[in-house]
C-alpha cells in the first residue's frame, strides 16, 4: 500500500468510485445476508449518504434486490463466480484429476484458493455412490474460513512465515464447534506443523462429523497455487489406512498436476 492506493497503481490510475462500489458489494457476506444504508456503510468504511449511493446503483444495475429499506445479493453476481469457474484455466485444469480421484475412491474431493481469510472452492467432485455427499455444503464458489479447514492450514502453511505472522497478528479465530482451535499460540504450533508435514488433517474443527486431509498443489516453481482436499470418514483418516491408502492419491495427483500449474 503506497499513499493510500494499492500496490503497482498510480492514484491517478485508481478509480475510487469503483472501489467503495466493490466495498459495498463484498460487504455481503453469510454473517449479514441483508444490509441498510447505515449497515454497509459501517461494514465497507464510508459515510451513509455514500453507502446509500452505492447501494441504489447496485440495485438499478441487477447486482442488489431491496425492499425500500435493506438490500441483499440478486442472483445476478453469480455471473462473476460462473464467468470465472467457465473460463479461468485453474478449475479447467483440476477438474479432470477430482474426477477420476472420485471415481477411483467414491470419496468427496476438492481444490481451494486462500482469499483473505477464507479459502474459496475453485473445483470440487462428488462420489455419488460414496459414504456421504460432500459434508458441509460445498459447492464451487463457496468460502470457508482459512482456520479451520486443512485447505485453510495447506495454504497458510505456504505463506512466508512473516506474512503468516503478520496474518495472524492479533486475530480472533472464530470457534465453529467444540474442537476449533481459538488459540493463537497453538494455531501457530499447527501451521508449523502442517508446514514440516506438508499436509493438513482438520477434524471437526468446521463442522461437527467433518473429516479432511489436504495437501499442497505447487507449480514448477515451488509455489503453492492451491491446496487439494479430500473429505471421508474418521476411519479412512486413521494413521495407517491415510499412510496406505488417501494420502498417496493425492501426492501422486499434485506431483501429476504440477507441470499443469
Amino acid at each position: 500500500m503506497n499513499n493510500g492506493t494499492p500496490a503497482g497503481i498510480a492514484k491517478a490510475d485508481l478509480i475510487e468510485g469503483m472501489a467503495k462500489g466493490m466495498a459495498v458489494l463484498e460487504s455481503f457476506d453469510t454473517e449479514r445476508q441483508r444490509l441498510n444504508a447505515t449497515q454497509a456503510a459501517e461494514r465497507a468504511g464510508l459515510t451513509r449518504a455514500a453507502a446509500r449511493r452505492h447501494l441504489l446503483t447496485l440495485a438499478y444495475l441487477g447486482y442488489l434486490e431491496t425492499d425500500g429499506s435493506h438490500y441483499w445479493l440478486s442472483p445476478k453476481v453469480l455471473r462473476f463466480s460462473g464467468s470465472y469457474l467457465a473460463s479461468a484455466r485453474l478449475p479447467r485444469l483440476l477438474q479432470p484429476t477430482l474426477n477420476r480421484l472420485a471415481a477411483l475412491t467414491r470419496e468427496s474431493f476438492s481444490a481451494a484458493v486462500l482469499d483473505g481469510d477464507e479459502v474459496v472452492i475453485v473445483a470440487r467432485s462428488v462420489s455419488i455412490g460414496g459414504q456421504r455427499l460432500m459434508a458441509y455444503g460445498l459447492h464451487l464458489g463457496a468460502r470457508l474460513p482459512a482456520h479451520a479447514t486443512s485447505t485453510g492450514r495447506v495454504l497458510l502453511a505456504a505463506m512466508p512465515r512473516s506474512a503468516f505472522s503478520a496474518w495472524l497478528k492479533g486475530r480472533e479465530l472464530p470457534r465453529l464447534t467444540p474442537r476449533t482451535t481459538v488459540d493463537l499460540k497453538s494455531f501457530k504450533a499447527i501451521i508449523a506443523r502442517v508446514r514440516e508435514d506438508d499436509l493438513s488433517i482438520a477434524q471437526e474443527e468446521h463442522e461437527l462429523g467433518v473429516h479432511a486431509l489436504a495437501v499442497p498443489l505447487r507449480n514448477m516453481q515451488g509455489r503453492t497455487v492451491a491446496a487439494l482436499n479430500v473429505v471421508a470418514s474418521p476411519e479412512r483418516l486413521e494413521t495407517t489406512r491415510l499412510h496406505q491408502d488417501l494420502l498417496p492419491l493425492l501426492l501422486d495427483a499434485a506431483r501429476e498436476l504440477r507441470p499443469l500449474l
